[in-house]
């Protein structure tokens, strides 16, 4: 069974819920990101989403944005990324699903994306702008790598094309809070229980919610009908403030983990 099945399985027999932080990789250093990561797992994260730095992020907002460019600075690959994932996975028994768009993925060959991913400890992919017709290309090596991979879901998708997205993720269904960017926001959508409830009548599969959670009360609220909360922006904003001129892994880390543990007390 896959990491991310094994812990949404143990998460339901449990009867809890999961908490999935998202960080960008290599912001503001790769070493920050390795130091990051077990500091979310000790704070209370089951997966962690890590950002793949992209040029031209579609559905992030100035945040994380902000974060991707910096990273990129760094002339950062995604073979960097892994490699520095693979030597922190001993250490983590949480999940990691590399968010990532489609455009790296294919620029660098499907399979051996797949290949370093999964040699690296990652357990499968959020693909953000992977259309729903193009995505068997994708989904089936991920599968037959034993990875999960799920798409997106926004409010403005019809119900038969909703139940079709579920269909063709694996691991868990992302579903976005709202339309538009990342960011974090005030209040959460009154039709997101309704959303929800309706996906649950076409899959069996553990039901994310992201865009927009930012504290622990809103975690609270998401979790009340979704199996995830993933806090992305808010998380990245925090980890901004604690970034001196010469980024110091460890107390950035620390930061994120008291940050990810007031979150965590949302669930």
């Amino acid at each position: 069974m896959n990491r991310i099945d094994q812990i949404f399985t143990d998460c339901r027999a449990a009867e809890r819920k999961a908490l999935m932080p998202f960080v960008t990789a290599g912001y503001p250093t790769l070493d920050t990101t390795a130091a990051i990561l077990p500091a979310l797992e000790s704070a209370g994260a089951s997966i962690v989403e890590l950002g793949i730095p992209f040029s031209d992020p579609i559905a992030d907002g100035p945040v994380i944005s902000a974060s991707m460019t910096t990273a990129l600075k760094h002339q950062l690959h995604a073979a960097d990324i892994f490699a520095a994932v693979k030597e922190v996975r001993p250490k983590l028994s949480m999940g990691i699903v590399a968010m990532v768009s489609y455009s790296i993925v294919h620029r660098i060959g499907v399979e051996k994306f797949v290949t370093m991913a999964h040699d690296s400890g990652v357990d499968g992919f959020i693909f953000p702008d992977l259309p729903l017709e193009e995505s068997s290309a994708v989904t089936e090596p991920v599968r037959e790598a034993g990875l999960i991979s799920s798409l997106l879901i926004a409010p403005t998708t019809g119900d038969d094309r909703a139940a079709a997205i579920a269909r063709a993720s694996t691991g868990f269904v992302y579903m976005m809070a709202r339309t538009g960017i990342t960011g974090a926001r005030a209040d959460l959508p009154a039709d997101l229980t309704d959303r929800v409830s309706k996906l649950r009548k076409v899959t069996d599969l553990p039901i994310t919610v992201g865009f927009g959670i930012s504290n622990a009360e809103q975690v609270r609220s998401v979790t009340r009908v979704a199996d995830a909360a993933i806090v992305g922006s808010a998380l990245v904003k925090h980890i901004a403030k604690h970034i001196d001129d010469i980024p110091d892994p460890d107390r950035i880390a620390q930061a994120a983990g008291e940050f990810t543990a007031e979150l965590a007390t949302g669930l």
